[in-house]
């Protein structure tokens, strides 16, 4: 059983149709009801078993209720990929509004927060589990005039590697995937085309990535496969990092 936050979309809803095709059974959660509807639908149509509960990372008592409603309606939860997050309104430290970072570290961050806080209490009990968290490859390197982003991913990374140090001996993974630029929604180009090609020259590959590769990379961490891998962040970046 597999709990991805940030289904509606991207790499969330990639994610999800491959943990489906894995065979396992899904929740989504996320705050476009739309969006979730239609992950629901394709997988669905593909002859998996899917769930739906909306969800404010944001906030504890939501994701508190989340947990309770995926282990209410399956008896178990197996994997989580907390991959929920918003880049918020890109910005320099000068420049960067106390709102705006606000809202950028309450979902980026305590929203991973929180998800991993009730996942491992639950799993704790279950006596086993695999999380990943969605950090970024800005969580690895500076970018400049987006510091709230930068951040936050930056805090994901530390809070994946304290927290699997923490549950080390009891049975639960716990890594980071840091996605380069993929295409998804979040780039926004439907409406702005001619940022594609700025971001491709910041891939060394060459081209953007696509969701479906970050996907491989979730399903494969929270496999057996990888029953020794714990506290890691892996780039899906085509080599951003590696400059």
């Amino acid at each position: 059983m597999a709990l991805v936050t940030g289904g509606a979309s991207g790499i969330g809803r990639a994610t999800a149709l491959a943990f489906a095709r894995e065979g396992a059974k899904v929740a989504i959660a996320d705050v476009n009801v739309a969006g979730s509807h239609e992950t629901l639908h394709l997988i669905r149509e593909r002859g998996g078993e899917a769930i739906f509960v909306r969800t404010d990372v944001a906030r504890a008592v939501e994701v508190q209720a989340l947990i309770n409603e995926v282990v209410k309606t399956y008896g178990r939860l197996d994997c989580a990929f907390n991959n929920a997050g918003t880049v918020g309104k890109p910005s320099s430290t000068a420049q960067c509004t106390e709102e705006d970072w606000d809202w950028v570290i309450s979902v980026n961050l305590k929203g991973v927060f929180f998800c991993l806080k009730y996942e491992i209490l639950y799993m704790l009990r279950q006596g086993h589990g695999a999380i990943v968290n969605a950090a970024s490859v800005a969580g690895l390197t500076g970018v400049k005039n987006n510091v709230a982003y930068v951040a936050s991913k930056h805090g994901v990374v530390g809070l994946t590697k304290a927290s699997a140090l923490e549950c080390a001996q009891a049975g639960i993974r716990i890594n980071a995937v840091c996605p380069g630029f993929i295409r998804t929604p979040i780039l926004n180009l439907d409406e702005a085309p001619e940022g594609e090609s700025r971001y491709v020259s910041m891939e060394p590959m060459g081209r953007l990535g696509r969701p479906e590769e970050v996907a491989e990379a979730v399903v494969w961490l929270c496999s057996d496969a990888a029953s020794y891998v714990t506290g890691h962040t892996m780039s899906v970046d085509g080599g951003m990092a590696a400059r």
